[in-house]
C-alpha cells in the first residue's frame, strides 16, 4: 500500500498533473518499492485516453514495466504483463487495446515501422513504448514522456511530461 503522503495517493492527482501539463512542466514522483510503481501506473492509467502514446525511458531494470502494468491493471487488463523485448509488441485487451511496446532491440525508425510499430501508434489503442528513445522520430507531438530514474536506496525518481487527456 502506497505511503499516505504520496502526491499520486490523494485525490489531488489529476488536478497537479494538469495544471503541470498545462504550464509545460515535468511532474516528480518518488516511489520506494515494486508496489508504489504500480499504483503510480494505476493513477496514470485512469488518466490516460484511447489513442494516446507514452514514451518511457530508463535504465534495465528501472521500473518501466511494472509502471506499464499498473497502467494496464487501471485500464482492465486482467493477464499478467510482462516485457515484450523479444517479442516487441505484446497487445492487451482492457477497456480498449494496449499495445505494449518495447524498442530495446529495434535500430531506429525503419526497424519500428517493420515491426508494426506505427501501426499499433495508430491501431485505436494506448501505445505504451519501453526503450522509446530507439525511436523518437516515430513519435507523435502530443506523446506522454516518463522517465525513471534509479535513485538512493533503490527509490524511483520518476518524470512525467505531457498531456495525458485533452478532458482532463
Amino acid at each position: 500500500m502506497p505511503k499516505e503522503n504520496c502526491l499520486y495517493n490523494s485525490g489531488i492527482f489529476k488536478k497537479y498533473f494538469v495544471k503541470a501539463a498545462e504550464a509545460g512542466q515535468s511532474l516528480v514522483f518518488i516511489t520506494g518499492s515494486y508496489d508504489e510503481t504500480f499504483e503510480l501506473g494505476g493513477e496514470l492509467g485512469r488518466i490516460l485516453k484511447q489513442g494516446g502514446v507514452v514514451a518511457l525511458k530508463g535504465a534495465l531494470g528501472a521500473g518501466k514495466t511494472c509502471l506499464c502494468a499498473g497502467i494496464c491493471r487501471a485500464l482492465g487488463v486482467k493477464v499478467p504483463v510482462t516485457s515484450p523485448t523479444y517479442t516487441i509488441i505484446h497487445e492487451y485487451e482492457g477497456i480498449f487495446p494496449i499495445y505494449h511496446i518495447d524498442a530495446y532491440r529495434l535500430s531506429g525508425a525503419d526497424d519500428f515501422e517493420n515491426s508494426g510499430g506505427i501501426e499499433a501508434l495508430y491501431g485505436g489503442g494506448l501505445s505504451l513504448i519501453e526503450w522509446s528513445e530507439r525511436v523518437s522520430p516515430c513519435l507523435p507531438s502530443d506523446t506522454v514522456y516518463i522517465e525513471i530514474k534509479i535513485i538512493d536506496d533503490g527509490r524511483r525518481e520518476i518524470f512525467v511530461k505531457g498531456i495525458l487527456s485533452k478532458d482532463c
